[in-house]
């Protein structure tokens, strides 16, 4: 670790003289992508974990790697210089790619798909055992876990539904898939390029999200910028105010100086996770008039996650170069609307920096770092504070603004007319029937849970996006899905927290039972859970144990009844990972009609045979029309 330090270092003092003395490539302006994917089993739409049997099948294709998780796979597209076709060779490439793995995981009876969060991931689909079998990721995971803080990693997230949850692990950033965008960068420009990379993430982001569901639950239009800090956040609330930063961020303020200013904050704020053998000293390398690796440098940005993130690298040519990397687009909805994002972004980078000298002079910092908190929860729908303090919607900013000037800046890279045509196209289609991926996605699926279960409901909505990807048509043309469109539907591999009740309603042991009586009327239920001011089950009311009291005979003073003198005292439980078919034969067996769901002893859900009862009747349904068809 020290030696890896001390390389680290002089990485920096390399990079400083390599920049001080012009050694890098100017020209031409290349462009690159990294398309991150989600692996499903064909049948549920479920997250597959074979990335490993996935590589051997596709016969280890030196243009695709693994990813954090065993369900996810990573493309790397090869750079293009950016004029004439290159957005549309990018595509074509992209497409060509996905089209292989899709014929080679056929056998495996899997399909890949492009979604910045899968609407059927589960929370047990994190645990540790989906960790893809990589040295550098046990390392990584192990570094952040011994980083923390707290007890446990929190994912707090409010939107339509809420969501409040602890892990045991880092390994809910595996949730966010993304379509990383790199735009090669003279080190002259690259301050004015950067802050104005800064500026453009808000509305490009509104424009592109596609990451409203997370575990069933309507959150922010694009959850994967919340999901992925808190993911790996190692801090924990305190009774101080001390400020301490989080791995991934969107920055702290203008760039200033030169890309050193972003290496040198990072690494004085961020204490080394990964360190590698290298044996190359870069400084060395300098004095041979060789250009080095920077590999220590690059190793430590790749563990500090900003959304525009600074990238060295080495072109063909063996001369060095600067990139922005764009990590706030999400994957999907599909590859032409992924271009479409990228064409704006890119021709918005382009186009502001000769429409602006200096971007600061226009906006503040507070509004930038504004606008991109309202992107990631609202989207499309948000609110900007823009250039001279003015107050627009994403969608008139997009249209009247950001759209001709990106046209401007593509046009100055003489990219062809149809390429502009085609990907603003979108873009502006978006604007004017306002809906994008994320918009669609919470429609479509608020309109299927009100007819069935969040699973199915799911299952359908994943399915629609993997039907409507395969055939490449942009999101703004597509239809809301129908529940028939999902012709198998199945639900026997379901595990009970997919399809328990979590919006509980409960008592206490010392509650009297006119109490229960009056509440389990309200809420029409039949079953009360009993727990103590900790959440631990203590029992369990039910309509057959207050029908049976109020029957017997009563005194002319009958006594004060409390819960604790009528209730189940140790009622069946199951856990969360009991599958739906051994929960079915434990009610059956012991002729119950419910069974609260525990984690530790603390209620979590409870199932009852209403439950089964919907799953059953839209498997009856469904096996109706089948024999109609």
């Amino acid at each position: 670790m020290h030696k890896f330090v001390n390389r680290l270092i002089r990485d920096v003092h390399a990079l400083d003289y390599m920049l001080e003395h012009d050694w890098f490539e100017t020209d031409p302006i290349r462009i690159g992508a990294e398309q991150e994917m989600t692996l499903i089993n064909q049948r549920n739409f479920k997250p597959k974990p074979i990335a490993i049997k996935a590589l051997d099948a596709l016969e280890h294709q030196p243009w695709l790697d693994t990813e954090l998780a065993k369900f996810n796979l990573e493309i790397n597209l090869e750079p293009l210089v950016f004029e004439g076709n290159c957005l549309s060779a990018m595509e074509t490439s992209l497409n060509d790619k996905m089209a292989f793995i899709r014929k080679g995981l056929k056998k495996l009876k899997t399909k890949p798909i492009l979604t910045g969060i899968l609407p059927t991931l589960r929370k047990y689909d994190l645990e540790l055992h989906n960790l893809t079998p990589r040295e550098r990721y046990k390392v990584l995971i192990e570094a952040i876990n011994e980083q923390l803080i707290g007890n446990a990693f929190e994912l707090r997230l409010r939107g339509i539904d809420e969501i409040l949850v602890k892990h045991d692990s880092p390994l809910l950033e595996a949730c966010n898939t993304s379509f990383q965008v790199h735009l090669q960068v003279a080190p002259g420009n690259f301050v004015h390029l950067y802050n104005i990379a800064q500026t453009l993430t808000a509305p490009v982001m509104a424009m592109a999200a596609n990451s409203p569901i997370v575990f069933g639950r309507r959150l922010w239009h694009e959850s994967r910028i919340a999901l992925f800090q808190q993911a790996l956040d190692i801090r924990t609330t305190q009774e101080h105010m001390r400020e301490r930063s989080p791995r991934v961020s969107f920055g702290d303020n203008w760039l200033d100086g030169s890309i050193l200013e972003i290496y040198k904050e990072d690494i004085a704020r961020f204490r080394v996770l990964l360190s590698t053998e290298v044996e190359e000293d870069a400084l060395q390398q300098i004095k041979k008039k060789q250009v080095p690796k920077l590999k220590a440098l690059q190793v430590h940005n790749s563990t500090v996650y900003r959304w525009n993130r600074p990238c060295y690298g080495i072109s063909d040519n063996g001369k060095p170069h600067l990139r922005i990397e764009n990590r706030v687009l999400p994957a999907g909805p599909t590859t032409k609307d992924e271009m479409a994002n990228a064409a704006l972004w890119l021709g918005a980078m382009v186009g502001y920096a000769k429409y602006c000298k200096d971007i600061r002079q226009e906006i503040t910092w507070e509004d930038v770092r504004d606008n991109f908190g309202k992107a990631a929860q609202f989207g499309i729908d948000s609110k900007f504070t823009w250039f001279n303090d003015r107050k627009i919607n994403a969608c008139d900013l997009v249209s009247q603004e950001i759209l001709p000037i990106a046209r401007e800046g593509l046009e100055a890279q003489n990219v062809d007319s149809a390429d502009i045509d085609l990907y603003l196209g979108i873009i502006q289609e978006r604007a004017k029937r306002h809906r994008n991926g994320a918009t669609w996605q919470i429609k479509a699926y608020t309109r299927l849970k009100n007819q069935t279960s969040s699973d199915e409901a799911l299952s359908v909505l994943t399915h629609s996006i993997v039907s409507n990807q395969e055939k490449n048509i942009p999101v703004h043309e597509w239809k809301l899905p129908e529940l028939n469109d999902l012709k198998k539907y199945e639900p026997a591999q379901l595990r009970v927290e997919e399809f328990m009740m979590t919006d509980l309603f409960t008592a206490q042991k010392d509650d009297p039972i006119e109490l229960v009586t009056h509440l389990m009327d309200w809420r029409t239920v039949r079953y009360l859970p009993i727990e103590d001011k900790k959440g631990k089950l203590g029992g369990l009311i039910t309509a057959r144990l207050l029908l049976r009291h109020f029957s017997k005979p009563k005194t002319e003073t009958p006594p004060q009844v409390l819960v604790k003198d009528i209730m189940i005292q140790e009622p069946i439980t199951v856990s969360p990972n009991t599958s739906i078919i051994q929960a079915m034969q434990i009610m059956r067996d012991h002729k119950i009609g419910c069974l609260p769901v525990t984690q530790d002893e603390e209620l979590i859900g409870i199932i009852t045979e209403m439950d089964f009862l919907r799953i059953s009747a839209r498997l009856i349904e469904r096996l109706e029309r089948e024999e109609e068809e």
